[in-house]
């Protein structure tokens, strides 16, 4: 056994040790039901900064977002600014949430919505999305976990057994503590995952040379057409290397988006609607059982703000985007060495999508000079793909218990019994995962691709209950099934059951270059909108005004910056257009041609990089300024009052059935 190996699993030892220890500390403490499933709603401020933001950034940024920078380059870097979309959602929601949850006793969104709604239907849809975006993304995760093992153990460890015995542990100290425990091992988890990235980038700086030779390597690929897409061909964004370029606004292609588009998928549309489903993160129902956890709302504006948008931002644009990029000029891309343009020869071909390996090949690169950072690196990738898994499989049983078996089959279930139906609820969730990615990887694949997508959809649903009283049930409801069925039917799983009856999708995955998300939330707002202009009623509207008063006279922003509001709407729309959107396609080359050298960029790196670092900039200074001055994060004006302690001590009531609303 090779040195890297036993350190390895001596890191990995210790890492498991300090998960299963929170496991048995936090089910000490986990009296009640609220204490199970939402930390006894006594979160501190470091907690849920650290916990939320590791639960924000999974596996996937760490293992699979540097893959696809190196596939598709800068134009998929774009994908970058989900460090800011995603806290979006959560600046526009979180806040007003907790205080619901905190006013009336709320332990899940199901119920939230039940009660606002008066009617069951948008509860049962809720656990349909948490359960569709937990048990893929789930699988997901832990299949890149055994596959991590694998690598890095020089195939020791088979990825089907290192899956199932990671797992393990997981669910060990997620079913046992409870979301307490979850967030306790995530602050953790939080630290690895962003040390880890830097040290990675900082390995790919190393092995190229530093920053200068990096981009003056990238200036020679500019100048040629080597990669993936080869040229953007014109389309809207100059021709241009299309590793150095978005291929222009939107495309249109022949069979209704059934072929590839020309220069590369990442188009401004595409781009902006790909950040629309990863905005599903926060508000899946996980997040709003995040924001039932907390004390107060004093955690959300520095997570927002600062952890996710500057600190996992900052990480991304400069140090993963390296990793990926950089991954061409040190022998993953053989076209990059015979055109004589290559720093150094360190990775294999990872062409033919192989890009899934790149980040094990950069840790295996310190394995003859630290053997035992290669340990430590593996803990902070176990830790990234962990993190995510584990804050939904928590939620996911919370709701499977208190909406599904509490309010169906036992109203008068107690605390004990609460807390055993969601143990076995974790266990459901995770033993569902793990057969799907052991048995049928390309169904995982599959439903992993509808997950963010289905979080996304639940924006009008949330925007109902924290903004807007004239959304009524039907339209919510109505609005809520027709975008998860757009969003099957533009994704490959709406292919593959239309191929199970003889026929084909005519627009195939994604048609104009608009991602999934995009297409469900096209649907899922127009029907909403009509059916709630339809189905107005005096009786429900007054129950729903009950809420929003109460939000008006707790949220409410002072007279003096009520004419901030417009300042605020004109910044989001902005910043979404040209950091995010159509507009984008001007950093192709604002700052100098990809292909008129180095000399000629204004910041001596290319153009479409030095448009992503400003943008990155420029919506860090958006989120303070929705965060902080506009109050959307902050403490509310008025303490909120509970009109219950703990709504697991009056079994089977709702909180209609509570005075005071």
């Amino acid at each position: 056994m090779s040195a890297k190996v036993v350190w390895l699993f001596i890191f990995v030892v210790i890492y498991w040790a300090y998960c299963i220890y929170w496991g048995w500390k936090c089910a000490q403490m986990a009296k009640s039901a609220s204490d199970y499933f939402v930390a006894g709603r006594r979160l501190s401020l470091w907690v849920f900064v650290l916990a939320a933001t590791a639960t924000s950034f999974s596996g996937w940024t760490f293992m699979g977002h540097p893959g696809l920078i190196y596939r598709d380059g800068f134009q998929y870097a774009y994908a970058s600014f989900y460090a800011i979309t995603i806290p979006f959602t959560g600046v526009m929601f979180l806040k007003r949430q907790w205080m619901l949850g905190k006013r009336f006793g709320y332990v899940t969104p199901g119920e939230m919505l039940a009660d606002y709604f008066q009617g069951d239907a948008i509860r049962i849809l809720t656990v349909c999305v948490a359960l569709l975006f937990s048990i893929p993304y789930l699988g997901l995760q832990l299949g890149a976990s055994g596959f991590l093992f694998q690598v890095l153990t020089d195939n020791l460890v088979p990825k089907t057994f290192g899956m199932w015995m990671l797992s393990l542990v997981v669910l060990i100290y997620v079913a046992s503590g409870g979301l307490r425990a979850v967030a306790y091992v995530d602050t953790l988890q939080c630290v690895l995952l962003m040390f880890g990235i830097v040290a990675i980038g900082f390995i790919a700086y190393d092995q190229m040379g530093g920053w200068e030779a990096f981009n003056m390597a990238m200036a020679k690929l500019g100048a040629t057409d080597i990669g993936k897409w080869g040229s953007t061909k014109g389309l809207g964004g100059g021709d241009y290397n299309a590793y150095l370029a978005i291929p222009g606004v939107i495309q249109y292609t022949a069979g209704l988006g059934k072929q590839t588009p020309v220069g590369g998928l990442w188009t401004g549309v595409m781009v902006l609607t790909y950040m629309f489903a990863l905005m599903g993160i926060h508000s899946a129902p996980a997040f709003t059982m995040w924001s039932f956890g907390n004390k107060d709302p004093s955690p959300f504006a520095p997570q927002q703000v600062w952890a996710s948008s500057f600190g996992i931002g900052l990480i991304l644009f400069f140090f993963t985007a390296a990793q990926g990029m950089g991954a061409h000029f040190l022998g993953a891309t053989p076209a990059v060495g015979k055109a004589g343009i290559a720093l150094a020869s360190v990775l294999p071909d990872l062409t033919a999508n192989k890009q899934g390996s790149l980040v094990p090949h950069y840790i295996n690169l310190i394995s003859d000079t630290a053997p035992w950072f290669i340990g430590l690196l593996a803990v902070c990738a176990l830790a990234a793909m962990q993190s995510t898994g584990a804050a939904y499989m928590s939620t996911a049983g919370g709701m499977l218990t208190r909406d599904l078996y509490k309010r169906y089959l036992n109203p008068s279930a107690d605390h004990t019994t609460q807390k055993l139906f969601g143990r076995l609820g974790v266990a459901f969730i995770v033993g569902s995962a793990l057969l799907v990615a052991t048995f049928s990887a390309d169904a995982l694949v599959l439903l992993g691709g509808l997950a963010v997508a289905f979080g996304f959809q639940m924006w009008p649903s949330l925007a109902a209950v924290c903004w807007f009283p004239w959304i009524t049930r039907q339209g919510a409801t109505l609005g809520l099934a027709a975008g998860c069925l757009a969003v099957i039917f533009t994704e490959k799983f709406g292919a593959s059951i239309a191929g199970l009856f003889g026929t084909d999708l005519a627009w195939g995955r994604w048609p104009l270059t608009m991602h999934s998300a995009g297409w469900g939330m096209l649907f899922n707002a127009s029907i909403c909108i009509v059916v709630s202009a339809m189905t107005q009623n005096d009786a429900d509207t007054a129950h729903r005004m009950k809420y929003h008063n109460f939000l008006r006279e707790h949220a409410t922003l002072s007279a003096a910056k009520q004419g901030l509001k417009p300042i605020a709407w004109i910044i989001v729309l902005v910043w979404m257009f040209f950091g995010i959107g159509p507009g984008a396609v001007i950093g192709n080359d604002i700052f100098g041609a990809p292909n008129a050298g180095y000399a000629a960029w204004t910041f001596g790196m290319p153009s479409i990089w030095a448009w992503q670092i400003l943008w990155w900039a420029l919506g860090c200074g958006m989120m303070w300024f929705l965060a902080y001055k506009m109050e959307m994060s902050t403490l509310p004006q008025k303490e909120v009052e509970a009109l219950v302690d703990d709504i697991g001590d009056t079994p089977g009531e709702t909180t209609l059935e509570k005075p005071g609303i």
